[in-house]
């Protein structure tokens, strides 16, 4: 298994205690950061084990997810639900889509 795959693990357990603020605020917004957290994992999984042409499809909606995941974190901090994004979780953020990214090009 890659190890980006263990980096999106270690992200959604920062992230556990934020999603519950924001769903509390949000349950829409709660509910899309959830999908689009678990969607990176699940895809990066899968996407490990796929062959051909299916590889780089799953990365490139790993790699959207991801991106789809910092988006929710800043219209949430926009709307006020938190107060910040923790540096790490940003960092992780884009360690992934890094790898994603050169993963699908």
């Amino acid at each position: 298994m890659l190890k980006v795959y263990d980096t999106s693990l270690a992200v959604i357990a920062q992230l556990r205690p934020v999603l519950v603020d924001i769903e509390r605020r949000d349950s829409d917004l709660g509910r899309q950061l959830r999908r689009a957290l678990a969607s990176v994992t699940l895809n990066i999984s899968e996407g490990s084990y796929a062959r051909g042409r299916n590889r780089p499809a799953l990365y490139q909606v790993a790699l959207g997810s991801a991106k789809e995941c910092k988006a929710c974190l800043e219209v949430a901090q926009s709307f006020g639900y938190i107060a910040s994004i923790d540096p790490q979780v940003l960092a992780g953020l884009s360690s992934i889509c890094a790898v994603l990214y050169s993963l699908v090009t």
